[in-house]
């Protein structure tokens, strides 16, 4: 049986939040769908596409470079979150749980950025 993307956990999590994402953001008044509705849809839809890329890759490099563009998403993502809730679009605490998720989701992309092969100079634990 051939391997699927849909098979890689942190893959399905970051389909779920950008989910989730998406979800909060059609509720907001219409300039702020978009301006910082767009940005934070593009960055969370982000994470899971260069995962999906970088796992169509033949070399393992060429994963981890994907893996790290996705991985940029996920901390722009945990920005536009931020800059939501200090704009009274997100509540605090939903904001706050939702970051959480995401930092959570970082750490497991960190995790399988070091499975697919040796890290060079890798900054993950930040």
């Amino acid at each position: 049986m051939n391997a699927s993307i849909n098979d890689l956990e942190i893959y399905r999590e970051s389909m779920s939040l950008a989910e989730v994402i998406w979800d909060s953001v059609g509720s907001w008044p219409l300039f702020a769908k978009d301006t910082l509705g767009k940005q934070i849809v593009r960055s969370a839809d982000s994470i899971a596409a260069n995962l999906a890329e970088g796992y169509g890759r033949y070399h393992f490099k060429e994963n981890q470079k994907f893996c790290y563009y996705s991985r940029g998403s996920l901390q722009e993502t945990q920005t536009w979150i931020e800059k939501a809730v200090r704009r009274n679009l997100i509540p605090d605490e939903a904001g706050r749980a939702l970051y959480r998720e995401f930092d959570l989701l970082k750490k497991r992309l960190n995790a399988y950025i070091r499975s697919i092969g040796p890290v060079e100079s890798d900054t993950s634990d930040r």
